[in-house]
């Protein structure tokens, strides 16, 4: 079924999905609710909300997205990028490519990340005196994001063999 703009995706347990919107693509796993952004209705997607759970996705180049959870938002533009939203703390891996990370709670807490293989996972904190945090990969691989990118036509932008 074609998944647009204003869609609001949720899964359950032991649930996931896999969609291609365009030249992006995603992977939702299970207890997730993700809200997709831009003109409702439209097949281009601006970006979107993960409310709780996880989401992996990869993105064309050339076109800014924004990934918003309950702590952070999340500036990319061809980037694979994972993250997960809690309540209180959001993980985001930019897995490759660049992204721009400002915490929603005090907007002068941002970084600009630039990777080229899972380097600078970040926690970001919905409250305290440092609300953005190194963090370490979880949660997600290679090989997802190999398939992820083979659904629109790409490759990952490293050598995986490199990596196992």
């Amino acid at each position: 079924m074609p998944l647009r703009a204003g869609d609001v995706i949720v899964t359950d347990r032991n649930a996931e999905l896999v969609f291609v919107a365009n030249k992006d693509a995603f992977l939702v796993r299970e207890n997730t609710r993700v809200e997709l952004g831009g003109p409702v209705g439209a097949i281009i997607l601006t970006g979107f909300r993960v409310v709780t759970g996880a989401v992996l996705s990869v993105f064309e180049r050339g076109r800014p997205k924004r990934v918003v959870t309950g702590t952070a938002t999340v500036g990319i533009r061809g980037t694979g990028l994972y993250v997960e939203s809690e309540p209180e703390r959001s993980y985001i891996c930019t897995c490759y490519g660049v992204s721009d990370i400002e915490a929603i709670a005090d907007p002068s807490y941002r970084e600009t990340v630039e990777t080229t293989h899972h380097d600078e996972p970040r926690y970001v904190y919905a409250s305290g005196e440092a609300m953005i945090a190194k963090a370490t990969m979880q949660n997600h691989g290679d090989a997802e994001l190999e398939l992820l990118e083979s659904l629109v036509g790409r490759e990952v932008p490293f050598d995986p063999e490199a990596y196992k």
